[in-house]
């Protein structure tokens, strides 16, 4: 049920992230290594970068898989950036919305990205879509899971909370609504980068190169210093430092008994 990755370093073309690993999200869209939910992610594909001088970044979305485009080839080799987010798509349910329902979805200087699936949408998500103004549902991009949840965060974002707040009550207000939904959540606005563990893996790895900081779902080489992120957890990165905090899950019935298993904070790295 897709891929996704952000990245923060130095300018380099987005094909040397996204193509030319040996596992690359590239490969993901036909043979992920740790996909739990699905097997190809054929269903749509997206890359959005920032340019130098420019907070509001570019996306180049498709409706089908990336093996297929030609012209992405041509993009991945000659645009440079130093800081992107991408994600190849296995769709939930099929639909009419084509590469408007591809991540990333996007609303000023943000770019967003849903790897997972809500429980019973649409109707679970009933109560949540309620609290939103009649204007935000009507620019819904897309008619799937995926847009609905990206216009809470985008509504706690406009409201004043910082990412991470806006990512880890986003998540949990959708998971007590929808209780077994996966909600790996991916969020950049160029300079850093948040994201949360629910339902799916997610890994990090911290300077590879200077001021260097990759979040995706599975690790795209081999590289001994990918750190798994526990389930449960958000990630805030910068480019020189990963901070992981526990989700607390408020639909358990025991509170207390959930802190007391949750994972242990990772230090900074």
């Amino acid at each position: 049920m897709c891929r996704h990755l952000a990245r923060l370093g130095p300018q380099e073309p987005i094909g040397r992230v996204l193509v030319e690993p040996p596992h690359s999200l590239y490969r993901q869209s036909w043979a992920p290594r740790q996909q739990r939910y699905g097997t190809v992610n054929a269903d749509g594909f997206g890359v959005g970068w920032y340019a130098a001088g420019d907070p509001v970044p570019a996306r180049y979305r498709r409706a089908g898989p990336v093996w297929a485009d030609l012209s992405f080839a041509d993009l991945a080799r000659v645009v440079r950036t130093g800081a992107l987010l991408a994600a190849v798509r296995d769709a939930t349910l099929s639909g009419a919305d084509a590469e408007a329902a591809a991540a990333p979805f996007a609303a000023g200087r943000w770019l967003f990205s849903h790897n997972g699936a809500v429980t019973g949408w649409p109707g679970s998500l009933a109560g949540p879509a309620r609290t939103l103004p009649p204007e935000d549902l009507l620019a819904l991009e897309a008619r799937n899971d995926s847009a609905l949840v990206w216009a809470l965060v985008l509504a706690r974002l406009r409201a004043g909370d910082t990412p991470a707040q806006a990512l880890a009550d986003t998540v949990l207000e959708v998971a007590a609504a929808a209780p077994g939904s996966r909600l790996n959540l991916l969020l950049t606005d160029g300079d850093t980068i948040t994201a949360t563990a629910w339902g799916d893996t997610l890994w990090y790895l911290a300077a590879p190169g200077p001021g260097t900081v990759v979040v995706a779902s599975e690790p795209y080489d081999d590289d001994p210093r990918w750190r798994r992120v526990p389930d449960r957890t958000l990630l805030a990165a910068h480019r020189t430092d990963v901070l992981l905090t526990p989700l607390k899950d408020l639909a358990l019935k025991n509170p207390a008994e959930d802190l007391a298993s949750a994972p242990p904070e990772e230090p900074r790295t």
